[in-house]
């Protein structure tokens, strides 16, 4: 039988549809890589799904977290400024009740008062001290021995006349050694203080060394006596009058055995300042003042 032109184009036409049914896969599940990615959120039955709506995320950022409060470093400089005005950044030492006598400054521009007059008392090795300073020296020295060390007075009070024989003797000893007199005057006066303006002649002042090494020499700070004398001083109302590093403003050379009685409320106050008695009873005066 031989198939006229138009049934041949129609059975054509039906033998194409079958083709790209069965090409097409009808019930078959895409795979994994031919399957588009869809909207996984839960359609409610009658709800329209459609893949190309994705809900947009909000981000949302958390606020950071708030250090805690730095130092006055990381404040603001006016915030600083103005603390600083309203007197809550720092304020003013409190300085210990204390008599003249305890702080009289004596040194190389401080002569003692003309009148000045002590009542001095003996220790059993001879030497003599004001009698306000003797029982906290006392107990100062014998905390030194319980420690199992071996503190020795070589000089304490002394007279005018003493402390004249001594400077004249310092003076020419350096002229000896080919100082000039004004240059040995000078140097003399590092060591030994002019008559008039040594503690020593206020009875309020003690050089004090080890046994077994009696030498005024800085080697003295190298003894067990010194370090314990200061570290300790201070508990017994005695400061290390003439420190390493304040000579300029003392006007005396570094001592490491020379020992001053200020009491005990003004040794520990020195001691914690930091500063040596000039510097100290001068921001104790000027505080003073302003606060008065």
């Amino acid at each position: 039988m031989r198939w006229s032109k138009r049934a041949a184009a129609l059975l054509a036409s039906l033998l194409l549809l079958l083709t790209a049914v069965q090409a097409g896969g009808m019930g078959k599940e895409p795979s994994a890589r031919e399957r588009p990615v869809l909207n996984t959120r839960l359609t409610a039955p009658g709800e329209e799904r459609e893949a190309s709506k994705i809900p947009e995320l909000t981000v949302v950022a958390p606020e950071p977290v708030k250090e805690p409060e730095r130092a006055a470093e990381s404040a603001k400089p006016e915030a600083r400024t103005a603390e600083a005005a309203s007197g809550k950044e720092r304020k003013d030492p409190v300085f210990p009740e204390a008599e003249d006598w305890q702080i009289l400054l004596v040194n190389p521009w401080n002569e003692m008062p003309e009148d000045y007059e002590v009542t001095l008392k003996t220790l059993p090795d001879g030497n003599k001290v004001d009698e306000r300073a003797y029982e906290d020296l006392a107990a100062m020295l014998e905390a030194c021995r319980k420690a199992g060390l071996q503190p020795k007075i070589c000089s304490s009070y002394r007279t005018q006349s003493k402390q004249t024989y001594l400077y004249n003797n310092k003076i020419a000893r350096l002229r000896n050694a080919g100082y000039s007199r004004k240059a040995a005057e000078a140097e003399a006066g590092r060591w030994v203080a002019r008559p008039g303006t040594s503690e020593h002649q206020l009875g309020l002042a003690l050089d004090i060394v080890s046994q077994s090494y009696q030498a005024l020499t800085k080697k003295q700070e190298k003894t067990a006596e010194q370090k314990w004398l200061m570290e300790h001083c201070w508990e017994y109302g005695f400061i290390l009058r003439y420190p390493n590093d304040k000579s300029e403003i003392t006007g005396i050379g570094y001592e490491p055995w020379h020992y001053r009685y200020v009491g005990r409320e003004v040794a520990l106050d020195i001691r914690d300042s930091g500063l040596c008695m000039e510097e100290y009873l001068l921001l104790r005066e000027e505080t003073l003042e302003k606060q008065a």
